[in-house]
């Protein structure tokens, strides 16, 4: 007879063979730009955590949740490990990434393809000796010869005591069960921690957020430099369970100085109403219903290295 964990409808035996249900909080953590976002995002099937090349990318710890029918994966996205130019939000970040590696059950240490450098190293240094950390080898569908990826792994394994070393494509989505089955065998008999059908910890305001900082990023390229940060002035939903619903948001971009200002908002207002409308339309996909977005942007000069704005704006 097959029992199921009460109220969750999740299977723990299958064909009479006992697989009992795993559950438990994985960090994914590397320098800046590995690629820590796009394996989140695939791993849970939606895009809630955002990209760009950029290396601030992610500021926050996000929670990214996959249950299948014998395990719930509570995956926390850390921020790249800065390295250089410690002000006050970079020192945040890192706390976030140090932090999280003490509340976890396992930890998944990610690396591009054949790039190991002092960067990585420092990151490594952070790793607990007293939890698994798995190695997640990124990027090896642009890895031409693939008899490099084990020279590879032995050369890093020489400096860390990895309890898997996973090779993996986020892009792609390739050998993720593989991933999910390394950390899997490593996490704790439990009970579900989320609902089995949510796929993050945070709310739509954090999400628009996030959204429309990634557009930011993308959309300026290398001309805006990272004192960029959106504060949601106003999210209302109008509309019920049973009607089309509809979103009205207000957010405001911060800048440090009057020429960013400018470039955001461009000729005529071209750019910021290209950035503005790409987030919207990233909203609607993610709510699944319309979206009313109004932007605006502000100065507000040396918000990144001032402790009381940083706590306004949510960082940790």
């Amino acid at each position: 007879m097959t029992e199921q964990q009460a109220g969750s409808g999740i299977d723990r035996q299958t064909e009479g063979t006992q697989k009992p249900f795993r559950s438990g909080f994985i960090a994914i953590v590397g320098r800046p730009n590995v690629g820590k976002s796009t394996l989140l995002n695939h791993l849970i099937g939606q895009k809630i955590s955002i990209t760009s090349r950029k290396e601030q990318t992610t500021r926050h710890r996000i929670h990214g949740i996959h249950t299948d029918e014998h395990s719930q994966f509570v995956f926390v996205d850390t921020p790249g490990f800065q390295t250089r130019h410690l002000n006050a939000l970079n020192r945040g970040m890192n706390r976030v990434v140090t932090s999280s590696l003490r509340e976890v059950q396992v930890v998944v240490y990610m690396l591009e393809a054949l790039r190991y450098d002092e960067r990585d190293r420092e990151v490594l240094r952070l790793l607990p000796d007293n939890r698994p950390v798995i190695l997640a080898i990124n990027k090896i569908d642009q890895v031409a010869d693939k008899g490099q990826l084990f020279a590879f792994a032995e050369r890093v394994a020489q400096d860390f005591r990895f309890a898997a070393i996973v090779p993996v494509s986020a892009k792609l989505g390739s050998k993720l069960d593989d991933l999910l089955e390394a950390i899997r065998s490593h996490l704790p008999e439990g009970e579900l921690i989320y609902d089995k059908d949510d796929i993050t910890d945070r709310n739509e305001r954090f999400l628009a957020a996030e959204i429309l900082r990634e557009k930011i990023f993308r959309y300026t390229g290398d001309e805006l430099p990272y004192s960029a940060s959106v504060v949601i002035e106003q999210f209302k939903t109008e509309g019920s369970q049973h009607q089309p619903r509809l979103r009205r948001i207000h957010a405001s971009i911060l800048v440090d100085r009057e020429s960013h200002k400018a470039m955001l908002i461009g000729k005529k207002g071209e750019k910021l109403k290209e950035i503005a409308t790409q987030a919207r339309l990233d909203m609607e996909k993610l709510f699944d219903g319309k979206v009313f977005l109004e932007v605006f942007v502000k100065l507000r000069s040396g918000w990144a290295d001032d402790e009381k704005m940083l706590r306004t704006l949510g960082y940790e």
